[in-house]
């Protein structure tokens, strides 16, 4: 997990599914409603973003969601500890 301190840009990280298959670049975002996550995007032509990799049913993208904002949570916590040492 990569920390950032942007105005929306909480983190940016990379998961391994299955010890075979790897997405780079799922980004954690503040929102209005707390923390999400936005899955790897291009720009098109016409100026929207389409997602390059994305779960294909609510189970899994819930898993992932899941999995992503624990990750960045425990990296928020490690953060703060080594601050204060």
């Amino acid at each position: 997990m990569r920390l950032k301190d942007e105005t929306k840009l909480k983190g940016i990280a990379s998961i391994t599914i299955d010890e075979c298959f790897v997405v780079h670049d799922i980004k954690v975002i503040e929102g209005r409603d707390g923390l999400f996550i936005q899955m790897p995007n291009k720009k098109t032509s016409d100026g929207q973003h389409k997602d390059i990799a994305h779960p294909i049913n609510t189970e899994t993208r819930e898993y992932i969601k899941n999995v992503v904002l624990d990750a960045y949570n425990k990296s928020i916590e490690e953060k703060s500890n080594n601050d204060e040492q």
